[in-house]
């Protein structure tokens, strides 16, 4: 596919807008490496690289250290979040049903208050009304969130954001707290934006700071589900192959329409918007994902999804996840090294920064599978290109904005370029072969691409 030539009407580009998406991460079964391994620096390295804000935990649910059993682990990872200039997501989840049962309430919130408070004491009440606290993780999920009534969950929410305001009350000056959820699963499940309408018009504002929705490409296999004995619970297989590829891919444009659409229910509010997970697959199997995680047709699924994202008014993206477990979910491997979905994310991060001016060149019709921004300070200009086809594109910047011209190194991750990321001088045209991202920039001395 050639795009060097193009008419005037293709050229014209969306009104810019300021870059306000802040980049993060959820950091599940790869905490022990991220915090005390030999390999923590690398990894908090990359996360830097990856101008990474947000990193979210959870407390009584997934594999992070239990505080009331190992505290000094669970406070190592809180650190390590703090060390690398990002703030903690904590994530309560769970209690087991009955859910509406007055005590049970009353006994997950006394421990959630129980770690907010070991929290100020560690690191004192000023620093910790900084952070994030997310209340239950994906209510309408039988398997993961014990498919709670609304009603149910935002009774537990209530008495939650209580007892954290409580405690964080005298250190907010005026601040709203940062209480949120309900980190509802958007990816099959429907009516999720209800969860989120009600936690609106039903909770005090004081008590909500962001609201928060998952979205993943797909959760079936990449594999005949009957290869691996799979139920699928009344699901069709996945169409596997190429075409699901073609079908994982086509989903990055609802990113941009979920969080248009959540910001359309925030309007007058001063609440954020949270894509709270996303990723192209929800499992944590090789055998099942076929890599697409962190492969390149996760990269570009990834700086595709962040495209769209930035589009729709996202406030925070927290990607599923920072680093691997032997699974494959991570975007870095336990040993420090980064897939090839972290060499994008690491790329678009240093280009595409909070605060800047960022522009969208039109849809193209005859282009389906590219998708491009533009990133413009008083310092530097820069555009993202992300191929979402296995063909070659032929891409001429000038044809996308006249000022592209004064971009001298291009930044590759392809089909071509061997799982890494080649830096060349920029002469006219260049080409995107097959799945991948290109950053053409007038900063390349100052990107670090290894």
């Amino acid at each position: 596919m050639v795009l060097a030539e193009q008419s005037s009407q293709n050229r014209i580009s969306s009104a810019p807008q300021r870059m306000k998406l802040r980049y993060g991460f959820n950091e599940i079964y790869g905490w022990w490496h991220f915090s005390q391994s030999e390999h923590r620096e690398e990894i908090q390295r990359r996360l830097r690289l990856m101008d990474t804000k947000v990193v979210r935990v959870f407390v009584f649910d997934q594999p992070v250290p239990d505080p009331f059993k190992d505290w000094h682990s669970f406070e190592g990872v809180l650190q390590a979040i703090l060390d690398i200039g990002a703030k903690p997501m904590i994530t309560f989840a769970k209690f087991p049903p009955p859910y509406d049962r007055k005590k049970n309430i009353r006994d997950f919130a006394a421990r959630v208050s129980e770690v907010i408070w070991g929290c100020v004491e560690r690191w004192g009440g000023e620093e910790v009304s900084q952070w994030y606290w997310c209340i239950w993780n994906e209510p309408n999920n039988l398997i993961v969130g014990g498919d709670l009534t609304v009603e149910q969950y935002l009774e537990i929410y209530e008495a939650v954001a209580d007892e954290i305001l409580r405690l964080l009350a005298p250190y907010l000056a005026g601040r709203k707290a940062m209480i949120g959820g309900p980190a509802i699963d958007g990816t099959h499940r429907a009516y999720w934006m209800d969860w989120i309408a009600r936690l609106l018009s039903d909770v005090d504002q004081r008590k909500v700071g962001f609201v928060s929705w998952h979205c993943y490409g797909d959760w079936r296999p990449a594999v005949p589900s009957q290869s691996l004995n799979l139920q699928m619970w009344g699901s069709p297989d996945s169409p596997n192959g190429a075409v699901f590829e073609k079908l994982l891919l086509a989903q990055t444009p609802s990113y941009e329409t979920r969080a248009r659409g959540v910001a359309r229910l925030l309007e007058g509010r001063d609440v954020l918007n949270v894509c709270g997970e996303l990723n192209t697959m929800s499992h944590h199997e090789h055998y099942y994902t076929l890599g697409h995680n962190q492969n390149l047709l996760g990269a570009a699924y990834y700086a595709s999804a962040l495209i769209h994202l930035i589009r729709g008014g996202g406030d925070l993206e927290l990607r599923w996840t920072a680093t691997a477990h032997s699974d494959a979910y991570g975007l870095i491997y336990m040993d420090g090294k980064p897939s090839p979905a972290a060499l994008a994310k690491q790329l678009f991060a240093q280009h595409v920064r909070f605060g800047t001016e960022v522009r969208f060149p039109a849809n193209r019709i005859g282009a389906p599978n590219l998708d491009v921004i533009i990133s413009r300070s008083d310092d530097r200009i820069s555009a993202v290109f992300v191929n979402t086809s296995r063909s070659a594109i032929t891409l001429a910047p000038r044809d996308f904005d006249a000022a592209l011209e004064r971009c001298g190194t291009v930044f590759r991750i392809d089909s071509t370029t061997n799982d890494r990321v080649t830096a060349g001088k920029l002469s006219g045209q260049f080409i995107l072969n097959g799945y991948g991202i290109g950053v053409i920039t007038t900063a390349g001395a100052e990107t670090i691409f290894e």
